[in-house]
């Protein structure tokens, strides 16, 4: 019996749920990004499991796997690779770095300078590497899964607004539940059975593949675009009290990444055609790392979440009947 794509990826979720428990939504958040060819940026504090869960979801989904832990004296040679003299042959030799794998987790990037981000960017956008002359293709797929910690300064640098928006996703991870952090620890004094690859790189490439046929009505591509102008121009859109706290609103390519991320979404939930509630739960993990808000945002307490929040309250959603197809 042929197993269908929301099968497969149910299978890799029970896999990967062997070792996390809870960040549901960072999980399903994950498998979107891979299945939508996006790269997704993950903030939480200290010890709750970002690094553990993208690890192994990598173990689940196969494939080479890199991990990178930013520093401040990291160079973008570290990233990338260099050319290396060999003087007994008077040749040189290119070394490729730790971004040619399928998976590469950028740990705390927000700790390595600038430099070192744009050299991560630039490959995460072109899929390529240019060392020396040479142009080098990282592997197919390319998913790039970063982490930051957002509760220090000190010995940091803040991706800039128009770096950050090369992430598809932005995803805020909270504390776990009492009953979550229980069988946490219960699981880290006696850890249980290591989870088995249940995808190849082919197998994830398939899927990608799969999700582009996924059907996104007209009425969901001017859903998006609406959601996304009211980030822009909140007062054009029933949100004049909060247009003095836009400074810049949410590119087009946010527009574009919801719908690809709502086709991926609508494939993991078992359907042919995207809803708009697919959107709607995508919303505010696409919109909120693209919004920038003013000085008077930071001192009245309004964030980019309230602005996406208010947008979805406002924003007219399409009839189902016009987005079945």
């Amino acid at each position: 019996m042929e197993t269908t794509p929301q099968a497969t990826l149910e299978q890799v979720l029970y896999e990967v749920k062997k070792t996390i428990v809870g960040q549901d939504e960072l999980l399903e958040r994950l498998l979107v990004a891979l299945i939508a060819k996006g790269h997704i940026l993950v903030e939480g504090v200290p010890g709750l499991a970002k690094t553990l869960t993208v690890n192994t979801l990598a173990k689940a989904i196969g494939g080479q796997f890199q991990r990178v832990q930013f520093t401040p004296d990291l160079v973008p040679a570290d990233l990338v690779g260099s050319r290396i003299y060999h003087q007994g042959t008077g040749e040189f030799q290119t070394s490729l770095g730790p971004v040619f794998a399928n998976l590469l987790l950028a740990d705390e990037i927000n700790r390595a300078p600038a430099k070192v981000q744009s050299a991560l960017l630039e490959v995460m956008q072109e899929r390529q590497v240019t060392i020396g002359r040479e142009t080098h293709r990282v592997p197919s797929p390319f998913l790039v899964m970063a982490t930051q910690n957002p509760i220090e300064n000190e010995g940091t640098y803040p991706l800039p607004e128009a770096q950050v928006d090369r992430f598809m996703m932005k995803v805020v991870v909270d504390y776990p539940s009492p009953t979550e952090e229980f069988v946490i620890v219960e699981r880290a004094v006696t850890p249980g059975a290591a989870p088995l690859q249940v995808l190849d790189p082919d197998g994830l490439v398939a899927l990608q593949e799969a999700a582009q046929g996924i059907y996104a009505d007209p009425a969901i591509l001017e859903y998006a675009v609406r959601l996304t102008a009211a980030t822009r121009e909140p007062a054009r859109h029933g949100m004049g009290d909060l247009d003095r706290y836009v400074t810049f609103g949410a590119s087009p390519r946010a527009s574009i990444n919801l719908v690809l991320a709502g086709r991926a979404l609508a494939l993991l939930r078992g359907r042919d055609y995207v809803l708009p509630e697919d959107l709607q739960h995508l919303a505010l993990d696409i919109l909120r790392h693209r919004i920038v808000l003013s000085y008077e945002a930071l001192a009245d307490g309004v964030t980019a979440d309230d602005l996406v929040r208010r947008a979805l309250a406002v924003v007219p959603v399409p009839e189902p009947a016009k987005v079945a197809g």
